[in-house]
């Protein structure tokens, strides 16, 4: 931890920072087969998942003392939540609306990035169970959340854009769907 304290590696929080962690190295792999536009966006985000980690691996009266060792730390706000909102909002204005599922896969891209939402999720149910113990900035949560479904967005945006369309499944069966460029 940020702070010299030790505890143990099953430890809730661990399971909180170290998932938020895995999902920042998924994200890499992400990044290196997405195009500029998708790349850009993830490597930012990768940015601010590292200072979640960060806020996850310091008890939170450490940052009301204000610590000298957490002056770098950019705590998550409802600013950076509303971000990932706009982001999702303005990609998917560019896309087919879908009634179904979209089956994960598709383009390379697409499908490691698919990987990195089910990380996601998994970050957020440790973050859940860690916050039961003890007092976390909300706003993680909230970013956490949202950033799997623009993890979503980002797959259906990869596919649709940029491959072969996205792949539906209902109870019709399975379909490649297409779309063209509105």
């Amino acid at each position: 931890m940020l702070t010299g304290e030790r505890i143990e590696k099953i430890d809730p929080r661990i399971e909180a920072y170290g998932t938020v962690d895995e999902l920042i190295t998924s994200l890499g792999v992400s990044k290196v087969f997405s195009k500029p536009l998708l790349s850009e966006f993830i490597h930012k985000i990768q940015q601010h998942l590292f200072m979640i980690a960060a806020e996850l691996a310091t008890p939170i009266h450490h940052f009301e003392e204000k610590n000298d060792l957490l002056k770098g730390i950019k705590r998550t706000t409802s600013e950076d939540v509303i971000e990932l909102e706009t982001i999702a909002d303005e990609l998917t204005d560019q896309l087919p609306p879908i009634k179904n599922f979209v089956i994960p896969g598709g383009t390379k891209s697409a499908a490691f990035i698919h990987q990195s939402r089910t990380i996601c999720r998994r970050a957020e149910r440790h973050i859940i169970r860690f916050m039961n113990l003890e007092e976390v900035n909300p706003e993680i949560l909230r970013y956490i959340n949202r950033l799997s479904d623009l993890l979503f967005v980002f797959s259906r945006f990869a596919n649709v854009k940029l491959g072969e369309g996205d792949q539906i499944i209902s109870r019709h069966g399975v379909t490649n769907q297409k779309h063209d460029s509105p």
